[in-house]
């Protein structure tokens, strides 16, 4: 009986996913059709129209553009909508942005929270229920709220449009997550084992890489996870404080507007394969984010 919920519960959360798998596949005239076609000839526009800039031609000059013997696939394609690519579009650059950008600030926010986190879990720190409540009180407002006083601050540093701003602003978002996280795991781990180390000869820092770390890595992969995902999915600061250079995926994606109107198979597609770096990292860290999901949940 719990199989077969838990095999529907996974059908309906994977229906929107199929939807938009068809939709990145359909040729345009498809897309819009009602009611919905769901049998169709797969076609590659979306991805033609994604990484690619176009240009519609007049009746006139398409037939001497057809004719033409050094045309590439996605020239093709292009021409079946009666149009022509003239150059890559912005997509792929953006797309690394991303990667940048979320990868930077999810180290940053790990590592620095992961140092914060020993700290509080192991040393009377004075004021640390103090501390850790003005930590996490940086998630309480909505991140819209504090757009525009930090695009005027990052303006005034030159930090706006800029790799680095979103990273440092990222980093800062995702460290109260980081860092409460984190502790929960090693507050789980005795301290028994860091003094045994000490009593060897070990050096602090030596009994924290040594003996905590491996200890907390499976709380470690989940917080990674967290973050990773506020990091790449993030759309309103990447929206605000961005432009052109620093521009990530999130805002572009539903930006894709052709000739016709907005072209839903090239915004399936880039969707398709924003979800996909995300989905490889999810799958690579699996046993670690169910052990630390479940990690402290039995006791003796």
């Amino acid at each position: 009986m719990r199989a077969s919920a838990a095999i529907v519960i996974c059908i309906i959360f994977l229906i929107p996913i199929l939807w938009m798998l068809l939709t990145a596949f359909k040729p345009q005239q498809d897309v819009i059709k009602v009611p919905p076609k769901v049998l169709f000839t797969p076609s590659l526009q979306g991805f033609v129209n994604l990484f690619f800039q176009r240009l519609a031609l007049p009746q006139g000059q398409m037939a001497a553009y057809q004719s033409r013997t050094d045309l590439n696939w996605w020239d093709q394609v292009a021409l079946s909508q009666g149009q022509i690519t003239i150059g890559p579009s912005q997509y792929a650059g953006r797309l690394l942005n991303s990667v940048i950008i979320a990868t930077g600030s999810t180290l940053a926010a790990v590592v620095l929270g992961t140092l914060a986190a020993y700290a509080f879990s192991r040393f009377r720190v004075r004021g640390q229920a103090d501390l850790l409540f003005f930590i996490l009180s940086t998630r309480m407002l909505p991140a819209v709220v504090v757009t525009i006083p930090i695009f005027l601050m990052y303006r005034r540093l030159g930090l706006s449009d800029t790799h680095l701003g979103l990273i440092i602003l990222y980093t800062v978002f995702n460290l109260s997550l980081s860092v409460w996280l984190i502790k929960g795991f090693m507050d789980e781990i005795p301290r028994e084992y860091e003094e045994a180390a000490l009593v060897d000869g070990y050096s602090r820092w030596q009994a924290f890489v040594k003996i905590v770390l491996p200890q907390a890595i499976t709380g470690i992969a989940a917080t990674t996870v967290f973050c990773l995902i506020f990091a790449w999915n993030e759309y309103a600061f990447a929206l605000m404080l961005t432009s052109d250079r620093a521009r990530t995926a999130p805002p572009s994606i539903p930006s894709q507007l052709g000739t016709g109107g907005v072209e839903w198979s090239a915004i399936a597609f880039g969707s398709l394969l924003f979800l996909i770096p995300v989905v490889i990292v999810v799958f690579a860290l699996r046993n670690y984010l169910l052990r630390g999901i479940t990690f402290g949940a039995i006791r003796q």
